[in-house]
């Protein structure tokens, strides 16, 4: 059966993984103002120019139900089913979104709940994609799909809070109180929700080398197998990749894959956000 994988673009692939994995995308939007822009067309130093520029963040739309409609009937055409995996449903209206137009095409469409975000989320479809190379049936490639999902490992740690104070994330008193004291929090994927981990303070490659390194304690059944390290920007870029890429070798990881957070998710987040996603099983 010849399966299409699909997500919308806050999986934060590039276009060669994309392809690698055969994994399709629909976009999010962005508004700047009155000015709407598909997300893959925005690059975040744009996002970040604006925000310091306007003192605002850019708006993200979420795609509709009739996005999804034109959307999955287009792969239908070349595919007997789909598969999409959608930003966590606690996230975001676009599970929901999904949903009611894979009605549309009587059980041809299978929408997941990724639970997750970025390329927690690429997990997730990469492990489908994997599946259905080996021809397992759609019904089993979803039932096996669900049960690995909570086992996810998506974290990320934070330089400053002040996107998330922007966007609601987080109070005006916690976000001074982050700045005050040179706070930078680790916010994990929990149920679907992000969450606040650890409070990690000192230079930002310091706190990075502990947050992996508290990650990897914490989270100490990983599938080796591969492992991403996603951020939106950094500007010690070279030497914490490099820094964060030797401690996964370490650990065993047999491939490292190193990706950029689209515009949509680092509208969230922020510049010098940077995190490691991997399974543990």
């Amino acid at each position: 059966m010849k399966i299409a994988i699909s997500a919308e673009s806050t999986i934060d692939l590039s276009k060669e993984l994309l392809q690698e994995f055969d994994i399709h995308v629909i976009p999010f939007t962005i508004m700047f103002g009155e000015e709407v822009k598909n997300d893959d067309q925005v690059t975040n130093q744009q996002l970040f120019d604006y925000v310091k520029q306007t003192k605002q963040l850019p708006k993200t739309s979420a795609v509709n139900q009739f996005q999804y409609e034109e959307y999955f009937e287009k792969l239908l055409t070349n595919y007997e089913a789909v598969i999409h995996f959608s930003l966590s449903g606690d996230m975001s209206s676009t599970y929901h979104n999904a949903l009611i137009a894979a009605k549309k095409f009587e059980g041809k469409v299978i929408v997941v709940d990724s639970r997750s975000l970025s390329t927690g989320i690429a997990l997730s479809a990469i492990y489908a994609r994997g599946l259905a190379r080996q021809n397992l049936s759609l019904e089993e490639i979803v039932k096996k799909v669900k049960e690995r999902i909570p086992h996810v490992q998506a974290s990320f740690v934070i330089q400053s809070v002040d996107y998330l104070y922007k966007g609601g994330r987080c109070s005006k008193v916690a976000m001074l109180g982050a700045n005050l004291f040179h706070i930078c929090p680790q916010i994990i994927v929990k149920d679907g929700k992000m969450d606040a981990g650890q409070k990690f303070r000192g230079k930002y490659f310091d706190v990075v080398s502990q947050y992996v390194d508290e990650t990897l304690k914490e989270f100490n059944h990983p599938n080796l197998d591969y492992v991403f390290i996603t951020y939106p920007s950094l500007d010690d870029e070279n030497n914490i990749v490099n820094m964060i890429k030797e401690k996964l070798y370490q650990k065993g990881f047999k491939r490292i894959m190193v990706t950029t957070a689209g515009s949509t998710v680092a509208c969230h987040c922020g510049p010098n956000t940077i995190g490691i996603l991997y399974f543990n099983d």
